[in-house]
Order: structure tokens, then sequence, then C-alpha cells
């Protein structure tokens, strides 16, 4: 039989998720990774994800949404897979650990989808955050870091790094246009605008030391609220 609800999130949360935004090159990766040595250090449990990803499903989708060679793939089809990854993750992974008294470090999460294909792909805020209600049944970050650089920036250290590392088989974002990642920026700034109560901005044109310490300053402060 058909329910007519949804599944009600779990009243146990006690944790604490933590997402890191903001577009390729702005460092997220070394903040996401000192940042969990500093809570392991203090005897936290520590999940860290990333998204698309996150899962073994997860890693699968991953590879066709940054594959370049899926140049075809639609904007809605898009959407919807990485709501896909995102729903695997957050019932495998994510809340599991929150519901064990964890901290959960998350490389993007809703706020991407937002940016890049509400704003960037145009497919509006409204289509994200329904999809959003089924996938991730009301989760949302307590804290969210976005590690603020231009499109031109990012651009080039995205494919700076895809030719060090020959990631060409990860490239498909970065080979969108300058225009794609404008309205991706410009949505990222109304997202920290509107949601200044999570959102932080950090430089992300910083040294990494001089970011680390500006994300401990930010995350530090709700690590009273964890109960284990």
């Amino acid at each position: 039989m058909f329910t007519t609800e949804p599944p009600a999130p779990s009243a146990r949360r006690r944790g604490l998720l933590v997402t890191f935004e903001g577009m390729d090159g702005s460092g997220k990766t070394t903040q996401i990774a000192r940042l969990a040595a500093r809570l392991r250090a203090l005897g936290l449990e520590v999940l860290e994800t990333a998204e698309p990803g996150g899962t073994r499903i997860g890693s699968q989708i991953r590879r066709i949404l940054l594959d370049p060679a899926n140049a075809e793939l639609c904007a809605e089809a898009e959407l919807l897979l990485y709501f896909a990854c995102r729903a695997q993750n957050v019932d495998q992974w994510i809340r599991p650990a929150l519901d064990r008294g964890g901290v959960v470090i998350s490389d993007r999460f809703t706020d991407s989808t937002l940016a890049y294909q509400g704003a960037g792909r145009g497919l509006g805020e409204e289509w994200v955050r329904a999809v959003d209600a089924i996938a991730c049944r009301g989760l949302e970050p307590d804290l969210t870091l976005y590690l603020e650089i231009d499109p031109q920036t990012s651009l080039a250290r995205a494919r700076a790094r895809n030719l060090e590392r020959d990631a060409a088989a990860e490239s498909r974002m970065d080979e969108q246009s300058l225009e794609f990642h404008r309205r991706v920026h410009a949505a990222y700034a109304e997202l920290a605008a509107r949601h200044a109560h999570r959102f932080r901005v950090i430089d992300g044109r910083g040294d990494p030391d001089s970011m680390e310490r500006a994300v401990w300053e930010a995350v530090a402060p709700l690590l009273g609220r964890l109960r284990v």
C-alpha cells in the first residue's frame, strides 16, 4: 500500500554536519583533511565524505556525472543523478554517523546543487528543493564553510590540477563555459547572504594556514553541541 508521507528524519540525530562549499580549486580538499585531523586529535568520530561519490554506488554515479564523454547528459538527468548519489550517501553513511554523535564533513551538499544545477543550468531553486526533500528528508548542514574564489581563478586552478593529476576523466564540469561558472559564483554569493546563520565565507585565495585558522574559528564553537 502506498503511504502519503515520506519517512520522517531520524529523531536521534545528535552529531554535527559540516559542509564545505565553493568552486573547484578553492582549497576544499586541503581544508577538509586538516579539519578532520584536528577533530580526530580531540577524540571525536569523524566521517569524511565527498559529492558526487561517498559510497560504492555513488562512485559509479560520479563517473557518469564527471566524464567529459557524457556531453549529452541533460540538465534534468544531471540533477537527478546528483541527488541519487546524495540519497545513498545520506542513508548509508551520513545519518548513521550523525546518530552515533559523530562529526560528518562533506565536500559539497545541496548548496552545490542549488548553485550548479539550479543557477548554472537554469533549473531553478524550486526543482532542487523538491528533489532534496525526497533525497535528504530534511537534513541540512549545521555549518557551511564557503571557500570563495572568483570563476577565472577557479577554472585556472581546476584545469591545472587536471593536467597535473591526469584527471581528464573527471573534467566535464570544468569544461563548462565561463558564463556558466559566473552564474554558479553569483548563486553561491546569494546563498551565503540568505543563509548567513550557517554560512561562513572564507577567502579561498589565502594561504592554507590562514584558511585553516578561519575554518577552526567557525567550527570550534559548535563542538559543545555534541552529545556522546
